[in-house]
């Protein structure tokens, strides 16, 4: 929404928008852009009078304990029949249109495909509109208009609005579609990973004959859903026996296309995951005719996105450097794969400190809690938010024994971490919202360790 806000304003638009606790780097963002932030949904805001309401899917019909509407804006709006649309369907309608859109799908890595492919068009010249869920590096904006040709977007399954449940990527049209992976997710809308795949093939249904479908081919959820018919293009991704594949190391490989090398890639990430996306984002690239050699010069120079794996600061201790990282990690895959990077880059004999909350929706159900051991096992000791959820969380990390620790608030959490840091570790905090400030407490109480003990 953030994103829809900025493409707006750069349309000539005056824009305002609402919402509880706007974090960085969104709001940072917005502010710089001219955009005012409302805090909270009051119904005063029905003065501003717009042309129209764009709502965001966190609003609904809720009420709270007392039977007062939560989001008591809408409801003003409901009432006097003013005008409203979906983020989706406002892109659609007045952005998208008439566009090659080119749209990435999946459980995991979407912002930083979106980026990728973004990045890579835009040193091919050719100047891509793109809305993307963060801010990345190259072009530190979210979203903009481009040249009218081509647009990348970030096509989340998610539901589009409390009036409109179907997954926002369906109001996109894209004509290159990349399908990333497919998890379970979302425990909130979808009762099960068949939903989503339904949900997926819809998308398929609207890339057009001569589009193309970019597949991973090591996801059978994804062979699942193009086996209920596909009427474009297919190129397939990361097994041996598909189109694009990587030989070497993820921080240094060769490109593939159906077994002859097409171009190499040394570059500053780390993963399997991210050797994926960059596969995924060079056969998007190449369908608007983007050879994969200039891909790859292009993701040479790639910043990735903020919050992804973000260096937030070091601390220099007798006996080594401490680093903070800041990462939107919160699915117990994408945990998973994110500390399994880092530990290929740092090696098995530097520690790292796994500090997390289950904040998504379907974290907060309790859906996935058996998966945290599995996702933390990289991590030499593990460090629990647990503030607001109804799930006991000591019992679920009970595997990791005395490597998991939890906490009520974020100043007993960066006490624990205080306590059991030592030089030269790297600590990595994950989650989908701002942790409280987590990163700086953190950074101050590790300055703290430094400063000489008074006499």
């Amino acid at each position: 929404m953030g994103g829809l806000a900025a493409l707006a304003r750069e349309a000539g638009h005056r824009v305002t928008g609402c919402d509880a606790g706007v974090y960085p780097p969104m709001s940072d963002q917005l502010r710089a852009l001219g955009i005012d932030l409302v805090e909270g949904f009051g119904a005063e805001q029905m003065a501003l009078k717009p042309d129209m309401y764009v709502v965001g899917n966190v609003v609904s019909r809720a009420r709270l304990p007392d039977g007062t509407p939560k989001f008591p804006l809408m409801e003003a709006i409901l009432d006097a029949g003013s005008p409203y649309t979906s983020g989706p369907q406002w892109l659609a309608e007045h952005v998208l249109q008439g566009r090659h859109v080119l749209a990435v799908a999946g459980t995991h890595g979407k912002t930083t495909t979106t980026a990728m492919l973004t990045w890579i068009l835009e040193c091919a010249g050719l100047q891509p509109g793109f809305l993307v869920g963060g801010v990345p590096m190259n072009f530190e904006v979210s979203a903009r208009l481009g040249n009218q040709k081509c647009f990348v977007i970030e096509a989340d399954e998610y539901d589009t609005a409390f009036f409109d449940k179907r997954s926002k990527f369906v109001h996109y049209r894209p004509r290159t579609a990349i399908l990333n992976n497919l998890e379970f997710d979302h425990a909130d809308i979808f009762d099960n990973l068949a939903a989503i795949e339904r949900q997926f093939h819809h998308l398929v249904r609207t890339v057009p004959s001569t589009g193309r479908v970019v597949v991973n081919g090591l996801e059978e959820s994804l062979t699942r859903v193009l086996a209920q018919g596909c009427w474009s293009e297919v190129r397939s991704f990361g097994a041996a026996v598909n189109d694009f594949t990587a030989v070497g190391e993820p921080h240094d490989f060769e490109v593939l296309y159906q077994g002859k090398s097409v171009a190499s890639l040394k570059w500053a990430l780390t993963g399997v995951h991210n050797q994926l996306n960059a596969l995924a984002a060079i056969a998007a690239a190449e369908h608007v005719g983007v050879l994969p050699s200039l891909a790859a010069r292009a993701l040479a120079e790639f910043q990735n996105v903020k919050r992804r794996m973000e260096v937030r600061g070091t601390v220099a201790l007798p006996g080594g450097e401490i680093t903070v990282y800041d990462d939107f990690a919160h699915h117990p895959t994408a945990i998973r794969t994110t500390l399994d990077g880092l530990r290929r880059k740092v090696g098995p004999t530097q520690r790292i400190l796994a500090i997390f909350e289950p904040r998504s929706n379907t974290m907060k159900l309790g859906t996935m809690k058996a998966q945290l051991p599995w996702s933390l096992e990289q991590a030499d000791l593990a460090f629990c938010h647990t503030g607001g959820l109804d799930w006991d969380a000591r019992d679920a990390l009970t595997p990791m024994g005395e490597r998991a620790q939890v906490a009520s608030s974020i100043d007993e959490l960066v006490a624990q971490v205080a306590r059991l840091v030592q030089p030269g570790d790297h600590l990595v905090c994950m989650s989908n919202g701002g942790f409280g400030g987590v990163h700086l407490k953190l950074l101050q109480a590790l300055n703290a360790l430094k400063a000489p003990a008074a006499p």
